[in-house]
């Protein structure tokens, strides 16, 4: 199937970004935060990754680790941060079963970190945000997506930022691709945790919109044993497509809907980004056939792959590793503009260097832009970012890929949004 790149409009989706929107409060409050006075930095600019190394997204941590080291590599050759290079340590967050992303965090904030890269998984980040912020550093998620970032006492203007694009665009164009698929009587499945709780209330919300049904709503809790009374309810429902949206587990629930005879080859099958993964050493891979998955990001270039491939020549997936390169760079970029490396001083700057400057779409070319006192407008692989003032992308893509009997996948479109 070709690809191509289209926009998503939806009123679903105008209404609730306008309440996202709405939420990240007034520019005159943030103009008086920058205004402060912020920490200074030792002069070194120091990433910490907390990104998975083990748990049930594993599989997400190679391109995300390589996105950052290759971002700290490129920015090594043009200069450094500060006439310094910069330094990557690395730290595991596995999951919230593991439940050691807070150990890993203070190891990372004892290295100096003044940006923390993650967590992939917005549970595992509700767990070491707190602990983050206290601390002065910068957390920037390349694939936190739950709304509650934007909501809350995080819905303000702090430390927190984020790459990927919250929930309501990517709920809003699995809404639209079930619909455009004629789905008119669609079972969720769907993790009971913050991410899964989120992204099935948008994929609902956008599906009764659009005046389609949503036969049943099933949870299943992050530890359970078993998956067996919530793949009844699904069957029971009689659906004409299920949205699936797990992690690792899904490995366990698509041979259980095959057995109720509600499997992807019996009823039509959608993965989001949690679950967008190989599945070709799978017994049950000839089943995948046609199922369709989202995954927020653009596009990577084949430049881009090239250069990642460098940096670990055995990946085999490139998600969210363009959100964690952009995450490195433009932190880099914030602390040279700031012309001081702590995570305050980072955070002031983070949201200007994003926006409404001359564009450059390196580090380099931003860089050699800010040395002539210029201000500038980053636009990264990951797209424009264009951030809010609370520090979450108010444009994105979401890509659209499609499933092969070997249980492999491939991009089919790419939507472009606005939150």
């Amino acid at each position: 199937m070709k690809r191509s790149t289209t926009t998503l409009r939806l009123a679903a989706l105008a209404s609730a970004s306008a309440l996202v929107l709405a939420a990240c409060g007034g520019g005159d409050d943030s103009g008086d935060d920058k205004d402060k006075e912020v920490a200074k930095g030792d002069g070194e600019f120091v990433v910490g990754s907390l990104l998975p190394q083990t748990g049930s997204l594993a599989f997400l941590g190679p391109p995300e680790f390589a996105g950052v080291d290759l971002a700290v590599k490129e920015i090594n050759e043009a200069g450094g941060v500060l006439g310094k290079d910069a330094r990557h340590v690395k730290g595991d967050s596995g999951d919230t079963d593991s439940g050691i992303a807070p150990t890993e965090t203070d190891k990372l904030i004892k290295a100096k970190s003044d940006v923390i890269v993650g967590a992939a998984s917005s549970g595992v980040s509700m767990t070491v945000i707190d602990k983050i912020l206290a601390a002065g550093v910068v957390q920037y998620s390349p694939a936190n997506t739950s709304t509650d970032f934007d909501e809350g006492k995080y819905g303000e203007p702090d430390l927190y930022f984020r790459t990927a694009p919250s929930d309501v665009l990517q709920g809003a164009v699995m809404a639209n691709l079930l619909v455009e698929d004629g789905r008119q009587n669609v079972a969720i499945l769907a993790r009971q945790d913050s991410y899964g709780e989120t992204l099935a209330e948008q994929v609902k919300s956008g599906l009764e919109a659009a005046g389609s049904k949503v036969a049943i709503t099933s949870f299943y809790g992050e530890k359970a044993p078993s998956y067996d009374a919530q793949v009844d309810d699904v069957a029971g429902a009689k659906p004409d497509a299920i949205v699936l949206v797990a992690f690792d587990e899904t490995k366990k629930i698509i041979p259980q809907l095959v057995g109720k005879g509600v499997g992807p080859q019996d009823v039509a099958t959608y993965f989001v980004d949690g679950n967008v993964a190989d599945y070709s050493k799978e017994s049950f891979a000839p089943q995948l056939k046609g199922v369709k998955g989202t995954v927020p990001g653009a596009e990577a270039t084949d430049d881009f792959r090239k250069n990642l491939l460098a940096v670990d020549p055995k990946l085999t997936d490139y998600s969210y590793a363009a959100e964690s390169y952009d995450a490195v760079i433009t932190s880099a970029l914030a602390a040279i503009t700031a012309d001081n490396d702590s995570g305050e001083a980072i955070a002031a700057e983070l949201v200007e260097v994003t926006k409404g400057g001359e564009k450059c779409t390196t580090f380099k070319q931003c860089a050699d832009l800010l040395a002539d006192d210029k201000d500038i407008d980053y636009d990264g692989i990951s797209g424009p970012i264009e951030m809010s003032d609370t520090g979450s992308p108010t444009s994105a893509s979401i890509g659209i890929y499609e499933y092969d009997t070997k249980g492999g996948y491939k991009a089919v479109n790419y939507i472009a949004g606005e939150i």
